[in-house]
């Protein structure tokens, strides 16, 4: 009998014995605890082979399984990958996905399990009720909404998995909680019992169809990680000597949460039914939540995800997506290459290596406007334990479960919706809405627009230490939670995404602003939103920018010519423009004051790029390369065909109005 010692003996190790063919695994668990991190004790790199894919030795496996083990590297055969892929798909060709109907039939036929998972969510969500009720009885809802805020978030904790991604989901869904509510949800990070290693062991043999010494040098003792759906642990693939991280499902999750999804929908429901001051379609959410975390079971899914995302956005040298080794992968087993760093909120750790936590946070930035603007494919789990600094200064992108992706029309609605905001024209920011699908067209926008007036215009008028997206995100919700609005699930993931990532570089530095963009960041945010503009589908977005574009140079020019007739003595205005002491334009005094206000944004906003470290005006250059593409030079044309237009109007208008006296003064 061979015996392949996995850690030395001091260490708490685990012994894996392999019999003769035919035979069954023994684990000895010795007594000595080992703490989690304590990995990879016995781990030695080694040597990688010269050929691409070798057979492995153990491939006369007791269910006759051969499996092709592949040198992960850069210049790896992608034929081999795809294959291996595909015999990854075919392991989760039973994976789970989520059916109402089907879960319906199936509980329904045992009432009795029903009825105890029932009570336990009713005492833990039914205290809290009652609590809700006394607050409300008393007038101290409000009072209260923070310690009832971090009480919900620990019931959530306690029910188990399905509840603490409830809570998750729910801290983006400003249109559903108060922001409270959102505060203490987001605080929600997975954290839960492990289960015994001995039953990660055992599905990892049953998934991969192969014995743990034919696979792994080494492994560790413990996992590294623990989340709601699984947990990971650190391992040295045998053939290859490669680190890699081993996640592995938690089991019996697909019946704790079939059955919690089943008693929840059926109170979606209810709540449908019976309370009014909630407008969304509770059904609805739950079913599209419901989909997601289904999703998130399918380990080969998630490789897949991580594959398309590190395609899309690992094209940038300061961006990080691990590898997947896909023979050793299945629907509840992933093997991902292991990445080395220190979560991003851990600032001591990050700057003991000499990295910067903002430079980090300004690459998540650009990376997800890229994800935003660019594709609208994007990661929508980015708390800290999935955003790592490595070594090198690379920012790591980690856990690929939860995806989402932003509608073609949604990304031109969203720029639209900010020249809008920046504008301050807040009844097509109303409409906008429509187009964002956040109100259905029957909803009348007229008393949304002075809460929109309200809140925007201190928040514009707010200096740039005061302002941050945070302040915006949080209004914006309150807003959002008074009307009848139904977030979409793209762009709530979106205001979290974002939000995670500020708030990590308030974290690091109180002070931070977007002034400290490196000016590399600036050019690369332009490309997404170029792309867009240029695209065949950009009409719309064309026409928005074309408008805005001859309103802003208009301003610019007018507003100019106003402070040079401003200039010029009393005495002399009566020769200047056919005697016109009013002024150079036909305009009320309401619309040059708005006029006036427009200019002195756009001069607002070139001072702040100005004050920007190390400015430099090449930040526009990729403005100016695509102005010489043929779509481009259209836009162009029709700019200066709309601004000689309106200037021309204005000028005739001048011209032909009959003098004005000049007013007394005596």
């Amino acid at each position: 009998m061979s015996t392949l010692p996995l850690f030395t003996p001091s260490a708490g190790a685990i012994t894996i014995s392999r019999r003769p063919k035919g035979g069954s695994l023994k684990r000895r668990r010795k007594l000595t605890v080992t703490p989690p991190r304590a990995a990879l004790v016995d781990a030695r790199p080694r040597p990688r082979a010269p050929v691409p894919a070798v057979r492995d030795s153990n491939s006369n496996s007791s269910n006759g399984a051969a499996l092709p083990v592949l040198a992960v590297s850069s210049s790896r055969d992608r034929t081999d990958d795809m294959q291996a892929e595909g015999r990854a798909m075919s392991r989760a060709a039973n994976a789970s996905v989520y059916s109402p109907e089907f879960l319906a039939l199936k509980y329904r036929s045992n009432p009795f399990k029903a009825l105890r998972r029932t009570l336990q969510i009713f005492v833990g969500l039914g205290s809290f009720g009652f609590k809700l009720w006394v607050d409300q009885l008393q007038g101290q809802l409000d009072q209260n909404r923070r310690l009832r805020a971090i009480e919900l978030r620990e019931v959530f904790t306690g029910l188990g998995p399905t509840f603490v991604k409830i809570g998750q989901g729910l801290s983006t869904r400003p249109d559903l909680c108060p922001p409270e509510y959102l505060e203490e949800l987001s605080e929600l990070q997975d954290a839960l019992p492990t289960f015994p290693d001995a039953e990660a062991l055992s599905c990892i043999e049953k998934e991969l169809g192969l014995p743990l010494d034919s696979i792994y040098s080494s492994i560790s003792a413990s996992p590294i990680a623990a989340a709601s759906l699984g947990q990971v642990y650190k391992a040295q693939l045998k053939y290859s000597g490669q680190v890699v991280a081993v996640k592995v499902q938690r089991p019996g999750i697909e019946e704790a949460i079939g059955l919690d999804f089943y008693l929840i929908r059926g109170l979606g429901f209810l709540i449908n039914k019976y309370v009014d001051i909630i407008s969304s379609d509770v059904v609805a959410l739950i079913d599209e939540f419901a989909r997601r975390v289904y999703q998130e079971l399918n380990y080969v899914q998630e490789g897949q995800n991580a594959r398309r995302f590190k395609k899309l956005y690992a094209d940038k040298e300061d961006v990080l997506v691990p590898d997947i080794f896909w023979n050793y992968t299945s629907g509840k087993v992933l093997t991902m290459e292991w990445v080395e760093g220190v979560k991003l909120n851990e600032q001591d750790a990050i700057e003991r290596q000499g990295l910067k936590v903002l430079d980090l946070v300004n690459t998540g930035i650009q990376c997800s406007l890229r994800q935003l603007l660019e594709y609208g494919y994007f990661h929508a789990d980015p708390h800290p334990g999935n955003l790592l600094a490595t070594p090198e200064g690379k920012l790591a992108f980690l856990d690929f479960g939860m995806m989402s992706e932003t509608p073609e029309e949604a990304r031109f609605a969203i720029i639209g919706h900010v020249v809008h905001m920046v504008n301050r024209d807040y009844e097509a920011m109303a409409r906008d809405y429509y187009a964002l699908d956040f109100l259905s067209p029957d909803v009348d926008v007229s008393p949304i627009v002075p809460a929109l007036k309200n809140f925007f215009d201190d928040a514009l008028n707010s200096t740039v230490s005061e302002l941050n997206f945070k302040t915006i995100v949080d209004g914006l919700g309150a807003v959002l939670y008074q009307y009848p609005f139904n977030v979409p699930a793209y762009y709530a993931l979106i205001l979290r995404s974002l939000t995670v990532l500020e708030g990590l570089a308030l974290y690091a530095d109180p002070n931070f602003k977007g002034r400290r963009d490196r000016d590399f960041s600036a050019k690369d945010a332009l490309q997404p939103v170029l792309k867009l503009l240029l695209g065949l589908e950009g009409e719309e977005l064309r026409t928005l920018v074309i408008k805005e574009a001859v309103r802003v140079t208009e301003a610019v020019i007018l507003g100019s010519v106003i402070d040079a007739y401003n200039s010029i003595p009393d005495l002399l205005r009566t020769f200047v423009l056919n005697g016109n002491v009013a002024g150079p334009s036909l305009m009320s005094d309401a619309e040059r004051e708005s006029m006036m206000e427009l200019r002195d944004q756009v001069y607002r906003i070139w001072g702040l790029l100005q004050s920007s470290e190390n400015f430099d005006p090449t930040i526009l250059q990729p403005i100016l390369q695509v102005l010489q593409e043929p779509e481009a030079r259209s836009i162009g044309g029709r700019v200066v065909g709309g601004i000689s237009q309106r200037l021309s109007a204005r000028l005739l208008q001048q011209v032909l109005r009959p003098p004005t006296a000049p007013v007394s003064t005596s």
